[in-house]
């Protein structure tokens, strides 16, 4: 279905650059004052060397148009890039020759875009005396700035501080210059004194339409004439004319610039044969001077973002109807629709950082305090352990801080000058120890020691006599099943009778009991009882095993376990004697042979009761030197009560010859006193008639 009707015209003027230039007349020398003037010119590597060149013409381009001396006006170039380099002061050049033979002699620095430093160079540099300024006040300071972008320093504060000191700032900004900056540069009025052009195609023929903002337009003579720019009197009459670059309008007064031709844009709608039936399209026509042409209708038509005129901190977006400013990644557009600001997730807390968030618009990073590493989520963070890592002098301990680390020593150990070393505290020579006898240092510690013949009491610090002497006993007694329950309770009370002769006490006599058979258990360890009564009172306790008979187990067991220090053996340096008491009515299922010799190596008087059945060259085998001396059988225990006084001779033989040096006196009389129970015990089993 076709519809054809005709839309009224829509009409809308926006101003563009023109892209030809009207044929003019010889130009015309600016007829304003003498002026210092100095070109800012920007030569960041975004400016290409073809569109660099352009800035070479749009210089002289001004300059061909100004009265050029020392007593005229005099100009200077500055190019700045990341740096500023002053390519001619003020005084240097007396002629339009020599300066435009320098300006293109200029070579492009090709960095970054410091025009705040530009700014304030030639504020301090450029325009003073030694540079070739006149006298402020006499004659005119005016800066160009002409730059394609974003500066990437602060110009607001210099800018301003250089309009105060009477310099008055012109900015040109091209193709991607940032319309917010030029407004910071530029003086007052903005719509004098900032200028954006499309390209750097377009800036020569923008120069013409700069002159005249920096000449200043010639003043009407005295009268009504209505002239604009200048009015030239005839006889009786008077007619109105433009400067160069401008064109006199239809009311033949006022005066229009070459570069603002006016466009006239229309729309209306046309049939079109591609079109669906029916259907019609919306077209663009654009009048430019008497040129017609018909474009299809498009958002990208009009860019209306190319005025300049937008004043979008970031991007300005073009759209059919007019624009909008759109801000980079990690800002957020203000509510006036033109100002962008960074958007800082630190400061907001939508991060994850443990300990340290460096924000960046938009984004963050973590990091760590010092001593501190990040992990690999790159958020955590762990603690520097110097010490786990071994990045430390330290001669013992090393105490770990977060990166960090201290030395410390091991208890009795002093931390030296240098806090690394450590020293060994000799405690004996600085605490008051209180032994009796010899005090002996150790790491941290210390214990006394009496002489050979003489024992520590229980206050470890006291030497006590014979009679005070004392020793560490275990009885290993056979419980297989050849010695039969009846007989194993004869036995225990054998056991309690020789505890009943002893002084029992942690510092006295401690006493140990194993049984074994086909295996080994200790019964009580020799610091589990204290008192003779809680001793005899387990003994009782004890129940028969009731198996084989492996008497060198039972050896092994007594040597490693029962007289080691953790179930109550004394040290050696203590000098308690330490004696093992075998009671056994058979031959042993295994070899005694090792365990024998390293009992009595490792300085354990061994005894060997035989009662019975007993297999006299293993008793033998296990007593100690001389066997005669400790080693005891009997089948009906008749003769043992003959035996105690020769027993007494042979542990202490100077006690009958009083000749020989004694070694130990104590721990003599504790043996004699051992042994002498043990017989007397003997003896009551047999009367008993404990074995066949």
């Amino acid at each position: 279905r076709t519809k054809m009707r005709l839309h009224s015209l829509i009409l809308m003027t926006v101003v563009v650059m023109a892209t030809a230039r009207p044929k003019a007349g010889p130009e015309q020398k600016c007829k304003s004052g003498p002026v210092d003037l100095v070109f800012l010119i920007d030569s960041s590597r975004s400016v290409r060397p073809h569109e660099f060149e352009t800035m070479r013409k749009f210089m002289i381009d001004i300059l061909n148009t100004l009265d050029i001396g020392l007593n005229a006006t005099r100009v200077g170039v500055v190019q700045y890039s990341s740096q500023v380099r002053s390519e001619f002061s003020l005084k240097s050049h007396a002629s339009l020759d020599s300066m435009v033979k320098a300006i293109n002699q200029i070579i492009p620095l090709a960095q970054g875009t410091m025009t705040g430093l530009a700014i304030r160079y030639t504020m301090n540099v450029a325009f003073t005396a030694e540079e070739g300024d006149r006298s402020k006040g006499q004659v005119p300071n005016v800066a160009v700035i002409v730059t394609d972008g974003r500066p990437q320093d602060r110009v607001a504060e210099v800018a301003a501080e250089a309009r105060g000191k009477g310099i008055e700032i012109y900015a040109v900004g091209v193709a991607r210059a940032d319309m917010t900056s030029l407004r910071a540069m530029a003086s007052p009025p903005f719509e004098d004194h900032v200028f954006l052009v499309e390209s750097f195609d377009l800036i020569h023929q923008f120069g013409l339409q700069f002159q005249d903002k920096l000449c200043g337009n010639p003043k009407p003579n005295p009268g009504n004439h209505g002239c604009e720019q200048i009015c030239s009197s005839s006889p009786g009459s008077f007619t109105c004319s433009c400067i160069s670059g401008f064109q006199l309008n239809q009311d033949q007064k006022s005066c229009s610039s070459y570069q603002t031709l006016k466009l006239r844009l229309k729309f209306r709608k046309t049939s079109d044969s591609s079109a669906d039936a029916g259907g019609t399209k919306m077209h663009l026509c654009t009048f430019l001077c008497y040129l017609l042409t018909c474009t299809l209708l498009s958002p990208s038509v009009i860019d209306y973002c190319s005025f300049g005129n937008h004043s979008c901190d970031h991007e300005c977006v073009s759209v059919l109807s007019g624009y909008h400013c759109r801000c980079n990644h990690g800002y957020r557009l203000l509510n006036d629709g033109r100002t962008c600001q960074a958007i800082d997730l630190c400061a907001e807390g939508k991060h994850d950082c443990q300990q340290i968030c460096i924000s960046s618009p938009g984004v963050f990073t973590c990091d760590c305090n010092e001593g501190y590493t990040l992990n690999e989520d790159e958020k955590t963070c762990t603690p520097v352990d110097l010490c786990a890592e071994g990045k430390h002098e330290c001669e013992q301990l090393c105490l770990s801080a977060p990166g960090s680390f201290t030395c410390s020593c091991n208890p009795g150990f002093r931390l030296n000058s240098d806090q690394q070393t450590c020293t060994n505290m000799d405690l004996c020579n600085s605490v008051g120890h209180g032994c009796e006898h010899q005090c002996v240092s150790t790491p941290g510690s210390y214990y006394c020691v009496c002489p050979e013949g003489r024992s520590l009491q229980e206050d470890g610090r006291s030497c006590g006599a014979c009679r005070s002497a004392n020793i560490d006993l275990v009885l290993l007694i056979d419980g297989s099943k050849s010695v039969r329950p009846q007989n194993f309770e004869l036995v225990k009370k054998f056991v309690n009778q020789v505890v009943d002769s002893l002084d029992v006490s942690p510092r006295g006599t401690r006493v140990g009991l194993v049984q074994y058979s086909s295996r080994v258990r200790t019964e009580f360890p020799l610091n589990m009882y204290h008192t003779a009564d809680d001793i005899k009172a387990a003994v009782m306790k004890v129940e028969y095993m009731e198996k084989g008979t492996m008497t060198g187990l039972a050896l092994k067991h007594m040597l490693e376990n029962s007289f080691s220090e953790a179930e109550g053996a004394r040290p050696a340096k203590h000098n308690i004697p330490r004696i093992g008491l075998v009671f056994t009515d058979g031959r042993s299922q295994d070899d005694i042979t090792e365990y024998a010799k390293k009992a009595k190596e490792a300085g354990v008087t061994m005894y060997a009761v035989g009662v019975g059945k007993a297999v006299e060259d293993e008793l033998r085998e296990i007593a100690s030197d001389p066997v005669e001396k400790h080693f005891y059988y009997t089948a009906d225990f008749s003769a043992i009560s003959t035996i105690a006084e020769t027993l007494k001779l042979n542990v202490c033989p100077e006690e009958s010859q009083g000749e020989l040096e004694v070694k130990d006196p104590c721990a003599c009389e504790s043996l004699v006193e051992f042994q002498q129970a043990t017989m007397s015990s003997l003896e009551q089993l047999t009367q008993k008639y404990i074995l066949s």
